[in-house]
């Protein structure tokens, strides 16, 4: 008998209670989750994002970050997607997955701060007053990856599109070939970096603070910006400080700062040089042995790293005092094995699924990504 006929089997089992899942220790489940796995077979992917946990993502089909892991997703002829990452993340999964196929989070408190600091009302009142101080006609709204589906549909509807943080600077070339002014939601350090490196002054840009009256920018300001950035940021990213770098760089001559472009502005600046996580992960691998990095994003990447190229090249944390993301630590090997046992079960718990309407003009914003030339 297997490990999961005999969970199955037992009297207290109850798949449909997660509360019995929660009381027991991360390891475990391993064997269960692996059991599951087996049973379910093809029917069933996991897709873990790099900022997950260890005891997590170990189970992954595939990595990477949201947007490849939901292309990835859309490739696949699998009916259930198993999404280890956050609530948005999941949102892109069924926007753009395949008819039929059913997108799960494990915890359904996996969100982003980030994207949470954009809500929809906020940006169409955003927008109504860009209309009434007559900029509108004059605005492409870009919204990063890192957003709900439905800011995702407002952009893709007035005409704008989704990028990554590796394809922002092709998306604002792409938009100020169309119009003359940009409203990019919801990370205003993406932005500002972005736009910033293309040459924009800093004089040139202005944020929007969705809790002040007139978002806290006269008329005037309006008209004269190149970008309208949106007041949010990345809790984790927006850790990093100025003072990390030359502290990092006193305590390590010759290393490299990278870090991502989520960071401040000041950060960025004083950084040898930013990418997304893809793109840090590839600049790791392709540097020679020896090579130092200090990298300014989520801790469990930046440990993962250090493992793979121990002995060989040093990495370590811009900030010693460790910057994780809360939200997605959330999901646990105790969620996944709920998840993957209720699906063995016949139970689809947890599945994130976008309203109609809100896909198809998310998918209009998604696809529009692909005019892009980074």
């Amino acid at each position: 008998m297997s490990v999961l006929e005999e969970v199955l089997e037992s009297p207290q089992a109850d798949v449909c209670s997660l509360d019995n899942y929660l009381s027991q220790p991360d390891h475990t489940m391993d064997a269960r989750i692996a059991t599951a796995r087996k049973i379910l077979g093809k029917t069933t992917i996991i897709l873990g994002h790099h900022y997950q946990r260890d005891e997590v993502i170990r189970f992954a089909d595939y990595t990477g970050d949201s947007y490849k892991l939901s292309k990835v997703a859309a490739q696949t002829d699998a009916k259930y997607l198993i999404f280890c990452g956050v609530h948005f993340m999941a949102e892109s999964a069924d926007v753009l997955g395949k008819g039929g196929q059913q997108v799960i989070l494990p915890d359904l408190n996996a969100g982003c701060s980030m994207a949470d600091m954009a809500e929809i009302g906020q940006v169409e009142d955003c927008w109504e007053q860009l209309e009434r101080a007559g900029v509108a006609a004059d605005v492409m709204p870009l919204t990063y990856m890192n957003s709900s589906a439905a800011i995702k549909a407002f952009c893709g509807e007035r005409g704008g599109l989704v990028c990554t943080s590796s394809n922002a600077p092709g998306a604002f070339t792409w938009a100020f070939d169309r119009k003359e002014k940009i409203l990019f939601l919801p990370d205003q350090h993406l932005g500002r970096n972005t736009a910033y490196a293309m040459g924009i002054g800093l004089d040139e840009m202005v944020v929007w603070d969705p809790w002040v009256i007139g978002g806290g920018v006269s008329p005037a300001k309006l008209k004269a910006a190149k970008v309208i950035l949106w007041k949010g940021h990345c809790s984790v990213h927006q850790r990093f400080l100025p003072q990390h770098v030359d502290q990092v760089r006193a305590n390590y001559p010759g290393i490299q700062v990278i870090v991502h472009p989520e960071c401040r502005w000041e950060v960025c600046q004083k950084a040898d040089a930013t990418g997304s996580t893809e793109k840090l992960i590839e600049v790791i691998e392709r540097a020679p042995e020896g090579a130092m990095f200090a990298v300014g994003t989520e801790i469990h990447l930046v440990n993962r790293m250090a493992k793979l190229f121990e002995g060989r090249k040093k990495i370590i944390t811009l900030d010693d005092s460790g910057c994780l993301c809360t939200t997605m630590y959330r999901i646990s090997p105790q969620h996944l094995a709920w998840a993957l046992e209720n699906l063995v079960e016949g139970n689809v718990v947890n599945r994130i699924k976008v309203d109609d309407d809100v896909k198809h003009w998310a998918r209009v914003a998604l696809d529009r990504m692909l005019e892009i030339t980074v």
